[in-house]
């Protein structure tokens, strides 16, 4: 077995000695690497990981081992930690368990058998807590992924928002540092799901920023508890179910506490999502020359710290971004459509603002010139 293949595994401690001896008794079956004190041990995490096994001493001066597994579990949360101390104060230990969420806790001096032990467990706890990731972060994320992209091919004009709005709050999770972005983006491509419910004209009216009935504003104001409703039966969703309950609840509603949540207490995906499906709404209709003017005046409606970080975004992507009229046959995947394409009857074929997909691409060459389809297509392209 490499180097490379054994399950990395960090050791911190504030006397070398024992670290030597963590080393000797360890690397014939782990990769080893260790830290000389908490905060040694925090940038190791930092520039080195990730580690499956977080091993650490209790009694250590400056930042205990209890301090450093709590910290570490902010940096590295899906690590197994375990704290090992000669120490026998039971409450500070039991605190110490609590606090930095450990998995196991061995007293010094700690036999190798009892050690090689509990790093067996810790290593299987590690590929448990991966594997649901993966199951969460790949497997249902892709699954919905797919989804969308089928249903986009049958409603084009609710799920091109979708796709635009997903596009906007990844950008803002980036500069954010948001480090759980699967609930969001799930959110951001299951917000527009309940449209399907609406009748096509009023979709189409949506799509465009048309003004609509009353009976047609009903509808609308129905949609988020009909997409709760459709995707309730899908498990492991309830941070997605989250973000879609509350996004439209406004940033500053001083008449709704302490009932319901309001400023940083919305959860930062829901204030995001606020912002960027509103954006887009106003980018269909007659105000998208003033959107970002429209949703400052909205006073308490937006976190404005978010607002202003998109606005700034949305300004420097306009420089980044480079427009092309091609032909159909010159569309590759990854571009975006600059423009609606419509059949001549005026059915919207593909939506301003999607992401050029091989199921898109494939929609749109099986619709020939021939067809009425106007070319060339204005394209974006980074």
């Amino acid at each position: 077995m490499t180097a490379e293949s054994l399950t990395p595994i960090l050791c911190v401690d504030d006397e070398q000695n024992v670290l030597d001896g963590l080393s000797r008794t360890l690397r014939s079956s782990y990769s080893i690497h260790t830290a000389l004190g908490g905060p040694n041990g925090l940038e190791a995490l930092k520039t080195m990981g990730p580690f499956a096994v977080l091993i650490s001493d209790m009694r250590m001066p400056g930042m205990s081992g209890a301090e450093f597994l709590s910290a570490a579990r902010q940096i590295a949360p899906d690590s197994v930690r375990v704290l090992l101390t000669g120490y026998a104060d039971v409450q500070e230990t039991i605190a110490a368990v609590n606090d930095g969420n450990i998995f196991r806790f061995l007293t010094k001096p700690c036999p190798s058998d009892v050690l090689l032990e509990t790093l067996l467990a810790c290593c299987e706890q590690y590929r448990l807590i991966n594997s649901e990731r993966v199951l969460l972060e790949q497997t249902l994320h892709g699954s919905i992924k797919a989804l969308m992209n089928i249903l986009a091919l049958s409603n084009p004009a609710g799920f091109s928002r979708a796709t635009r709005v997903q596009q906007s709050i990844s950008q803002l999770m980036t500069h954010f540092k948001i480090s759980k972005t699967w609930p969001i983006e799930v959110a951001a491509m299951l917000s527009q799901i309940g449209y399907v419910t609406l009748p096509l004209v009023t979709q189409e009216k949506l799509y465009c920023g048309e003004s609509l009935t009353a009976d047609e504003k009903a509808m609308c104001e129905r949609v988020p508890q009909i997409t709760e409703e459709l995707i309730a039966e899908i498990p492991r969703l309830d941070m997605v179910r989250e973000v879609l309950r509350l996004y439209n609840r406004p940033f500053k509603d001083d008449m709704a506490a302490p009932l319901h949540l309001s400023g940083a207490e919305i959860a930062w995906g829901a204030r995001a999502l606020k912002i960027c499906i509103d954006y887009d709404l106003l980018m269909s209709g007659k105000y998208a020359s003033r959107a970002f003017e429209m949703l400052r005046s909205r006073a308490g409606c937006y976190d404005p710290a978010i607002l202003e970080v998109f606005a700034d975004f949305r300004g420097k992507q306009h420089s980044e971004v480079k427009v092309k009229d091609l032909t159909m046959r010159e569309i590759v995947i990854g571009m975006v459509f600059g423009e609606d394409v419509r059949l001549p009857n005026g059915l919207l074929l593909i939506g301003f603002g999607q992401e050029v997909t091989p199921s898109v691409l494939e929609r749109i060459r099986n619709f020939s010139p021939s067809m009425g389809i106007r070319e060339p297509i204005r394209m974006m392209v980074k």
